[in-house]
């Protein structure tokens, strides 16, 4: 008898929480209403998908449109014809919504069966149920803000690596656009000698030059405020004032000041150089690929150790006296300070910011195209558009705004993401700035 009797309150709650997990799946917020009394939330969910069925119809043109992207009128006047980037965004852009709708529809669900499963079932007052949905309510503008100016852009960007978006003959609205698959990426990596020939050479320049700007930038910078810490000169400040100008100066007008300075005709750099007698003919100084590559690097370096010497001075001034101290009187001298002292404590709080600078300079627009333009010209440049010092970025640039070949732009675009983004959450991870404990 009390075993029947124990039973039937288990029963009773096992059978409730069908209820509401039915009720809901059925329609959003059902089981809220019906069971749980929480009528505000119930409502605000069954609202939700009321606007969702409402627009139903729409949605399904503009998915319809997502995957035709438009068919040919010729026959209508330009500006009525299909614009198939604007199907792609707007089907993009539905499909975000549509999954908003389902983490919508999943929140609900949850929510109900887990305020089912709680032994009280007085409803809750409106301000416990503000206080509860407060956290959801503060993150989500910045939700949506990141989904459609960060996430929807990277979508769109992606998807146009799977159409025929180039010129002459599939630039909207006059023509439409068509879904090609891994065609783009075929001919990019094998399908054609030329491009594939000028995606590897740009690709190897620009990890070489991420690689020797981030490296050249943080070790000149470091050993710059090593010297400035250590040689106890009393116009050291003066020379701290000095070394930032060239990283207060906007970038784009240094980078174009020394174009004008390295030009190998009528260059400054190079008539100074004849004067003196110092050589007999011009200096190709961004006019040889090889030579212009190196210069590059050079004044890369002269425009970015700054920032890395700032970032040493402060934290060599966040070491503590004593501990040099001790190592002083342990018999270390200036060396050994430098690698088993400055070094490892600077790595340590730098390290994110070295991450940070690979990437950057994987996508150092300025300091490329605003010295060499991305040149000097190479065999392959009349049909890729890529120089002799392009990195992906440049040529990106250079295949949109030249060639108008999108659909090969946002190839190279997907390849750096999918190279870039696996490299600076690994490292980031890993590094031990973000960890807590000693070093």
């Amino acid at each position: 008898m009390g075993a029947s009797i124990s039973i039937k309150p288990q029963q009773r709650r096992d059978s409730t929480k069908n209820k509401v997990l039915i009720s809901s799946i059925l329609f959003m917020g059902l089981g809220h209403v019906l069971y749980l009394k929480q009528y505000l939330k119930g409502l605000f969910f069954a609202a939700i998908e009321v606007v969702f069925i409402a627009y139903l119809p729409k949605i399904t043109v503009v998915l319809g449109n997502l995957i035709t992207l438009g068919e040919p009128q010729p026959h209508l006047p330009i500006r009525q014809r299909p614009h198939s980037m604007f199907m792609l965004i707007d089907g993009i852009i539905v499909l975000a919504l549509i999954f908003i709708f389902i983490g919508f529809y999943i929140i609900s669900v949850r929510s109900a069966v887990a305020e089912s499963d709680q032994s009280r079932r007085s409803p809750i007052g409106l301000r416990e149920g503000i206080n509860r949905a407060l956290p959801m309510i503060g993150l989500a503008p910045s939700i949506g803000l990141i989904l459609f100016f960060v996430f929807i852009p990277l979508v769109f960007s992606a998807c146009v690596a799977f159409t025929n978006y180039s010129s002459p003959g599939h630039i909207p609205p006059n023509n439409t656009v068509d879904w090609v698959g891994l065609e783009n990426f075929k001919t990019l990596f094998g399908g054609h000698t030329t491009w594939t020939g000028a995606l590897v050479r740009v690709a190897l320049w620009t990890l070489t030059w991420a690689v020797l700007a981030t490296a050249t930038c943080y070790f000149g910078g470091m050993l710059t405020a090593v010297v400035l810490k250590e040689s106890r000169m009393r116009i050291a400040g003066f020379f701290r004032i000095l070394f930032i100008l060239p990283y207060a100066i906007p970038s784009v007008i240094s980078m174009l000041v020394w174009q004008n300075l390295l030009n190998g005709t009528f260059g400054t750099l190079n008539r100074t150089l004849f004067t003196l007698g110092v050589i007999a003919k011009p200096i190709p100084w961004l006019g040889d690929p090889r030579l212009a590559k190196f210069t590059a690097v050079m004044i890369n370096l002269w425009a970015g150790f700054p920032y890395f010497m700032l970032l040493t001075l402060g934290s060599m001034t966040a070491i503590s006296q004593d501990v040099y101290e001790a190592a002083e009187i342990d018999g270390a001298g200036k060396i050994q300070l430098f690698w088993k002292i400055i070094l490892p404590i600077v790595l340590y709080q730098t390290a994110p910011l070295i991450i940070m600078s690979f990437t950057h300079n994987v996508n150092n627009f300025g300091a490329i195209f605003f010295l060499t333009g991305g040149g000097p010209v190479v065999k392959d440049s009349t049909l890729t558009s890529s120089g002799g010092t392009d990195i992906l970025i440049t040529w990106i640039y250079k295949l949109t705004v030249n060639l108008m070949k999108y659909h090969y732009a946002s190839v190279l675009a997907v390849m750096v993401f999918l190279v870039l983004a696996p490299i600076a959450m690994i490292n980031l991870r890993r590094t031990r700035s973000f960890r807590e404990g000693e070093l």
